[in-house]
């Protein structure tokens, strides 16, 4: 992400491409993943990907997978007691279920960041390692803030973790679920918050960055919880993730109580249009990724995407439960687990969801 020709993310290969004999598919080898997007498409020389195993990972919610030029799949999410961030890797997606897992950072005894770790994201930003994640003061813990951490070591498993400091937004409000991505030559940090004066518990909001733990502005506005399915237990859109394809940036989001009713919603903007403009996306009025009692999976969301090892097809990354009645409070419930399952298109351009799978492997093509 430190040049030019990482911001953008170019089209899946045309199959006229892919025919023009093997000195142009070794022209065109795997390029790396970018943060923030899914991976760009290569030619088929690479195998197939292998089928899917789920869940990938249990006990472990708002996934993120960053694949990295180095070869590897990086693999982060909230653990259940909300006390750590870590890290897992593996060239395959499947080996990350079994990948050996390191604590890279632990929640402080008191004070900030001491309290409801939630939701880390990886990404590698001008050569280094940056980690956005949700928490509160140990001492006020649902204070939610989005806080930063850097790593210079090429290797994030090696070298220090500095912790930069707290991203600050236009309020002091419960702000959480930060992803950033780049278009066009600038860096985005899009994130959940709830706006003062506003009948709900969070939006979902995007700016322009100065550096990777400092907000430009101005902070804009791009969706509230205003259908009934948004509104369910509490009035929510959270957890923003960014995948640019056919001309388009689609931005997921999940809505509702963390139960059998949460679920992802979608966003749409030109990519030749003002994305801090509100007007510049379109907002799906349905949600676009549900509870399914066929596949028996309850409240998928707070997804991210990646792609197979082949470099072609695009991957879903989400959590899901394996049953919907919860005895007491969701977020006390460990089994949010991640899932992964290939993304569909449809011939308008626009991404296929299709159901949350079934327990079971599913085929990767």
């Amino acid at each position: 992400m430190s040049r030019d020709r990482d911001h953008a993310l170019p089209e899946p290969p045309s199959r006229r491409l892919l025919l023009k004999g093997a000195a142009a598919a070794g022209a065109l080898a795997a390029v790396p993943a970018l943060p923030g997007v899914a991976q760009a498409a290569t030619p088929a020389r690479h195998p197939k990907p292998a089928p899917f195993e789920n869940p990938l990972v249990r006990n472990r919610a708002d996934p993120h997978i960053h694949r990295h030029k180095d070869g590897f799949y990086y693999f982060t999410a909230t653990a259940p007691e909300y006390d750590r961030i870590i890290l897992r890797r593996s060239r395959t997606l499947n080996g990350l279920g079994t990948a050996a897992e390191s604590v890279i950072w632990r929640a402080h005894p008191t004070g900030n960041m001491g309290a409801h770790i939630w939701a880390p994201e990886l990404h590698r930003i001008g050569g280094k390692w940056y980690i956005y994640f949700a928490s509160a003061p140990a001492e006020d813990v649902w204070a939610i803030r989005i806080w930063v951490l850097e790593n210079a070591h090429p290797n994030p498993f090696k070298g220090t973790w500095v912790e930069k400091g707290q991203v600050k937004t236009a309020w002091e409000t419960f702000s959480l679920d930060a992803t950033t991505f780049t278009h066009r030559g600038k860096r985005y940090l899009a994130w959940a918050q709830h706006e003062p004066g506003m009948d709900n518990n969070t939006g979902i909001f995007l700016s322009e960055m100065a550096n990777p733990w400092t907000l430009t502005g101005p902070q804009v506005r791009l969706s509230t919880p205003e259908y009934d399915w948004e509104r369910i237990g509490f009035k929510v859109n959270e957890g923003p993730y960014v995948l640019k394809r056919n001309g388009r940036l689609f931005m997921t989001y999940s809505a509702s109580a963390t139960d059998f009713n949460y679920c992802v919603g979608l966003l749409t903007a030109d990519a030749d249009s003002h994305l801090l403009d509100p007007i510049s996306w379109a907002k799906s009025p349905t949600p676009v990724f549900t509870s399914n009692d066929t596949t028996k999976q309850y409240g998928p969301g707070h997804n991210c995407f990646t792609v197979a090892e082949d470099g072609r097809t695009d991957v879903l990354v989400y959590h899901a439960r394996q049953y919907k009645e919860i005895n007491g409070d969701p977020l006390n419930d460990p089994n949010r687990h991640t899932r992964i399952q290939k993304l569909g298109w449809k011939p308008d351009g626009t991404p296929d969801f299709g159901i949350p799978v079934a327990d079971a492997t599913e085929a990767g093509d």
